[in-house]
């Protein structure tokens, strides 16, 4: 018998419709907005947007309140969300499959536990986060432009999202979409908090200002759910990408004394002709939409991200002063960080436990499943995807409460709500009974969260 393993979770299609741009026979092609792989023909993405709209109206018929949000089928799993009014978009996901070849015959066997449709609503709901805060709703979009326009956008943002995506890394990270918060003593802390309001001051032009070092966020003058956004933009797609990291001896702006520059604005603040790149984000209220242009500027292991008012670009000479204003100040912050950073140590958890804390309020975020360094996962992706199933469970519930659950490989897993906060622990004692794992996770939570209450 020949076993063989098909590749993990894929994508296998991802479109955006809406059902009232062709009402009638012969105009179906209306309602196409984005479809991926762009080389499926358009007879094909006609069909199935049809099928996708007749599931979403059956299952209307028995919800009309909660809207369609999956379909499984034994070699797919489709996510929906309807993120505004007769928008739908549709992700479609290839299940995972062991195939097995005996006397001839190949028999598939589909892992549909490898898929969790808490995750991969969650990665869809990012995909539309993300597009909005960098293109603007779809319905501005179409306000102030045209249908055109939008297609335009979403083909222009989705043909490099998708990309992006690690459909078979995702899991509970996904699910929480937190924030990293780095802890500095009370000192540095207000100086960081004077540098930014003194450049905010300083450049009437600023409206917002975010304080990062490495991957981890200081200050943020934006609302949660915004710099949520911006954050998670910044950690998997900017940082990852830049080539020059900040171990690198180069100074920044070419001849200068210090080590700043910028990452979104002028290649080189002192080139006349060099290129300025600043994307354009939109953030929006309950009654208007504001633009801005995201500056973000870098010394060694520090970031500053600047959300400028988004009336003009600014000019070549406000770059030149911001470089002047920010290298210095900015390099000496980062290294008095990178000192302390440094002296202090890190607690990342023993061999036998590995926990995730999440907290709803401020969008705080712990873990050591996730080893920094490699971003690799440090426990097996069975136990990743139980922590999952718990969460799921918590989402249903209003109170308070815990679960403790135990693997066939001798692991257990501990989960906990509290007062807005969640946690997650497993931990890998063979012989450990019920009250024992109990005991330990009580002790874990006085020493990792001493200020966190949990229920007893």
């Amino acid at each position: 018998m020949m076993t063989t393993q098909a590749p993990g979770v894929v994508l296998h299609n991802f479109y955006i419709y809406n059902p009232t741009y062709g009402p009638k026979e012969g105009q179906e092609h209306k309602k196409v907005l984005f479809f991926y792989p762009p080389s499926v023909n358009l007879d094909h993405q006609i069909r199935t947007i049809g099928l996708s709209e007749a599931v979403v109206q059956f299952a209307d018929e028995f919800s009309p309140s909660k809207p369609c949000e999956s379909v499984h089928t034994q070699k797919t799993r489709q996510i929906y969300l309807n993120p505004e009014p007769d928008f739908w978009i549709v992700m479609t996901i290839q299940i995972p499959a062991t195939f097995k070849t005996e006397d001839g015959k190949t028999v598939a066997e589909y892992h549909e536990e490898d898929v969790q449709d808490i995750v991969y609503q969650a990665v869809l709901e990012q995909a539309y986060t993300m597009f909005k805060f960098f293109m603007g709703s779809f319905v501005d979009i179409i306000n102030k432009f045209s249908v055109e326009e939008l297609k335009n956008r979403l083909s222009h943002f989705f043909s490099k999202y998708l990309s992006t995506l690690r459909l078979n890394q995702s899991d509970i990270l996904d699910i929480q979409n937190g924030i990293q918060f780095l802890p500095l003593d009370k000192n540095t802390y207000l100086r960081i908090q004077c540098f930014i309001n003194l450049v905010e001051a300083s450049f009437q032009q600023i409206k917002y200002t975010a304080f990062l070092y490495n991957d981890q966020l200081v200050w943020s003058g934006l609302e949660q759910d915004d710099m949520r956004t911006l954050y998670k933009y910044l950690t998997t797609s900017l940082f990852p990408s830049l080539l020059d990291t900040e171990e690198s001896s180069s100074k920044g702006t070419h001849g200068s004394s210090h080590f700043g520059k910028f990452v979104k604005g002028p290649k080189d603040v002192k080139d006349t002709n060099s290129f300025i790149q600043i994307p354009s984000i939109y953030i929006h209220s309950a009654t208007k939409t504001d633009v801005y242009h995201l500056v973000v500027y870098r010394a060694l292991s520090a970031t500053v991200c600047l959300m400028v008012d988004g009336g003009a670009v600014p000019s070549r000479d406000w770059f030149h002063k911001i470089d002047s204003f920010l290298g210095p100040q900015l390099s000496r912050l980062a290294s008095d960080i990178a000192e302390q950073y440094a002296n202090r140590k890190l607690s990342g958890g023993s061999q036998d436990y590995k926990f995730v804390y999440f907290n709803h309020m401020n969008l705080a975020q712990k873990t050591t499943v996730h080893s920094k360094k490699t971003a690799a996962v440090t426990i097996s992706p069975e136990i990743l995807r139980l922590i999952a199933d718990i969460n799921a469970d918590f989402s249903k519930w209003d109170e308070d409460g815990e679960a403790l659950m135990r693997t066939w490989t001798d692991w257990w897993v501990v989960g906990k709500k509290s007062d807005q906060r969640e946690f997650y622990v497993a931990i890998n004692q063979k012989n450990a009974n019920l009250i024992e794992i109990n005991e330990e996770v009580k002790k874990m939570c006085a020493s990792h969260f001493t200020n966190i209450f949990f229920l007893d």
